[in-house]
């Protein structure tokens, strides 16, 4: 008989592998239909103005081009809710590289070409594209969700004044671009009254009610295919110009239609991490314990679009003090729209936390790892509610034994190598868990086999394995006869692959269906299945929406070791380790995947990557993988993940987590403090490049 009972949990490999291995697995920009055309993009050259004039007549007499679409000419729509979206409306430009022109042509080829022929004239008008803490039209947004906003405790600023030690310390976050492997890539093909588009995104459903919107069809009448996706790190979360350039474009000349943004446009039009400017302020008791926790930070927004970095969520969460006070604020500047970015919030604002964290150590004389501990809670600071599961502790403690910190000598610049200084650094982390109503559907065939059906999206992390787990456990079957059907949006309608609410919200729903389709199998005990077989169905609205009286969020922590070259400045990664409390894990081997490509990232975030505003020119100068570095392979020489397997009743049937984004929330600051222990610098301002190094830090 086949080991049912160990299905999920289990670390079943990925399905498409061997697809993906062998080029078999077709992505957005590899569905070419009879008759395809090609278009490519005009960026505005300006930061701030308007169009004053079109000139496409050298474009249009080039060999193979088709079409020049402007505001001028374009199809009209809808306004969106995103106002990124309204694209070739008007003659405004709200930031360089906001798209001005689209060339449909034969050929690629032709597309670029022509492209690069259209005359276009602007009135410039002066820009501002600086981010400045003392910036006077800085504001605080509306706190729609609890996440932003301004948020107090106690009386945080006295209590600050009167702490027996206490730290005053300022952070900078530059901008960082999502670079998924796969560009941002759509085919769309008008026929027979219906759109068919196979778009690189995060979520079908999402993409499919959106287009509806914007060109005034019903949902029934598009159909949107996200088969497989080269990653997209939140990037790819909501629909982008991209797709609706393509579905335009298709609608305008009657044929079908192929976009794929270059890499050096992304930037632009894709979103990015808000820079992000911080000022945190801890004070303590003696023994450590917080009396008074500041966290400010400012960020920036686009004049389009007020997208809000909430960098200080993360600090309501984690430690305890009777005085606190978190306070976001936004300037918006003539910049392009920044938008989600792996664990976005979090990600920045526990850099800025952990690390200051880190210095009131240090003020104190207590060990990091001890620190932590002694401020640990069961109950969420800000809301007062108790957590559903909080395992940090033991986090700190399993990674501390695993780590081998017991033999650290606490005093900076202790351990040399030559010229190279060795230290090691560690940082909590916390994300939140996210839920949101999914459908699903559950079909059993005569001949033994299992289908499952929901519009979930694999961008990497195995869905099609995952919740053929979540089914096989719970029908008792093989995991070989459960398939699963996967990014359409004409299957059941689910949330997007965000927010690490993906397989928690989905895996519900899949659950719920294969609870119902064994119901009915139970009844048809003896009787042969009719030759259609038969299914079940789920919607979680309602039940995965409800308010819950728990604080439900993952934890870890996060141990680096790092070796500084004295003479050259540069950092180097040795060791990083990773000990998680998200949950049930459904999958070792995808869930571990999952932790180290997420860390890996941290370590990016920490060393190499980083973006530039130029304030004369108006736009990113790292705009490729040539000025904007992300690790490779030889970055990351030794890296583990482990976790503590939790069992929390109060998140989903399965008991699981999303753990997507919760292991790059602290590796950053482990880097950093790491970096500091080794030199005694503290460097506060990423990435952690040899020039800082160099020039001591501040």
């Amino acid at each position: 008989m086949p080991d049912t009972v160990s299905a999920l949990g289990a670390p079943a490999e990925r399905r498409e592998g061997p697809q993906k291995v062998t080029g078999t697995a077709r992505y957005a920009a590899e569905h070419t239909p009879e008759g395809c055309a090609y278009a490519w993009p005009v960026p505005a050259t300006v930061a701030r103005g308007a169009v004053s004039a079109v000139d496409a007549t050298a474009a249009l007499a080039l060999p193979g081009v088709v079409e020049v679409l402007t505001h001028l000419n374009a199809p009209r729509l809808e306004k969106p809710d995103d106002a990124t979206l309204a694209v070739l409306q008007d003659a405004r430009v709200p930031h360089r590289g906001w798209y001005v022109a689209l060339v449909v042509a034969d050929t690629l080829e032709a597309a670029r070409e022509g492209a690069a022929a259209v005359q276009v004239t602007y009135a410039e008008e002066p820009h501002d594209v600086t981010l400045k803490a003392d910036h006077p039209d800085a504001y605080v947004p509306e706190d729609s969700d609890g996440t932003s906003g301004e948020h107090t405790r106690g009386d945080a600023d006295s209590a600050f004044a009167s702490a027996a030690v206490g730290v005053d310390v300022a952070y900078r976050v530059p901008p960082l671009h999502n670079h998924p492997m796969e560009p941002h890539a759509a085919t769309a093909h008008w026929q027979d009254d219906h759109l068919t588009v196979h778009d690189s995104s995060q979520g079908a459903t999402t993409v499919r009610d959106a287009l509806a919107g914007l060109f005034a069809l019903p949902k029934e009448q598009i159909t949107v295919v996200s088969e497989h996706v080269g990653g997209g790190f939140g990037s790819k979360g909501t629909p982008r110009p991209h797709v609706v350039l393509a579905s335009m474009a298709t609608r305008a000349t009657g044929r079908p239609v192929k976009l794929v943004l270059p890499r050096r446009q992304l930037a632009a039009v894709v979103g990015h991490r808000s820079p992000t400017l911080h000022r945190v302020r801890l004070g303590a008791d003696a023994d450590g314990t917080l009396t008074s926790l500041i966290h400010e930070v400012t960020a920036h927004t686009s004049r389009i679009k007020e997208f809000v970095e909430t960098a200080t969520a993360p600090t309501r969460v984690m430690y305890p003090s009777p005085h606190a006070r978190t306070t976001q604020r936004v300037l918006a500047l003539d910049v392009p729209s920044p938008s989600w970015m792996r664990a976005p919030g979090e990600a920045p604002g526990m850099y800025a936390l952990e690390s200051a964290m880190d210095e009131l150590a240090m003020a104190l004389g207590i060990d990091p790892v001890e620190l932590r501990v002694r401020n640990d809670t069961q109950t969420e600071p800000d809301s007062s509610k108790p957590f559903s599961s909080r395992h940090l502790a033991e986090c700190l403690r399993e990674g501390a034994r695993r780590f081998g910190w017991s033999e650290r000598d606490p005093r900076p610049r202790s351990r040399a190598e030559g010229p190279v200084l060795v230290g090691s650094g560690v940082a909590a982390a916390t994300y939140p868990v996210v839920l949101s109503p999914s459908r699903a559907s559950a079909h059993a065939y005569p001949d033994g086999s299992f289908v499952i059906r929901v519009n979930a999206t694999d961008i990497g992390q195995g869905a099609r394995t995952v919740l053929a787990q979540v089914a096989a456990d719970v029908l008792g079957v093989p995991l070989d006869s459960v398939r699963a059907d996967i990014g359409n949006s004409d299957l059941p309608a689910a949330p997007l692959a965000g927010g690490s609410c993906g397989t928690g919200s989905w895996g519900w729903a899949v659950h719920e269906a294969c609870t119902r389709l064994a119901a009915r199998l139970a009844g048809q005990q003896g009787q042969q299945l009719p030759p259609e077989g038969v299914g079940a169905t789920a919607d979680t609205a309602g039940e995965a929406d409800a308010d819950s009286d728990y604080s439900r969020h993952s934890f870890g922590a996060h141990f680096a070791e790092v070796g500084v070259d004295t003479v050259s400045g540069e950092v180097r990664v040795r060791r990083l380790l990773g000990i998680y409390a998200a949950g049930h894990i459904l999958n070792s081997r995808t869930a571990r995947s999952q932790f180290i490509g997420a860390m890996t990232m941290g370590l990016g975030m920490a060393l190499t990557e980083g973006s530039t505003m130029d304030a004369a020119f108006g736009d990113f100068t790292e705009a490729d993988l040539a000025a904007y570095h992300v690790p490779a392979h030889a970055d990351v020489p030794a890296i583990e993940a482990h976790w503590i397997d939790e069992d929390d009743p109060h998140l989903n049937p399965m008991g699981s987590k999303g753990i997507g984004e919760i292991g790059i929330v602290g590796t950053a600051a482990a880097i950093g403090n790491a970096v500091h222990h080794a030199t005694g610098l503290r460097v506060r301002e990423l990435p952690l490049t040899p020039d800082r190094i160099l020039a001591g830090g501040n």
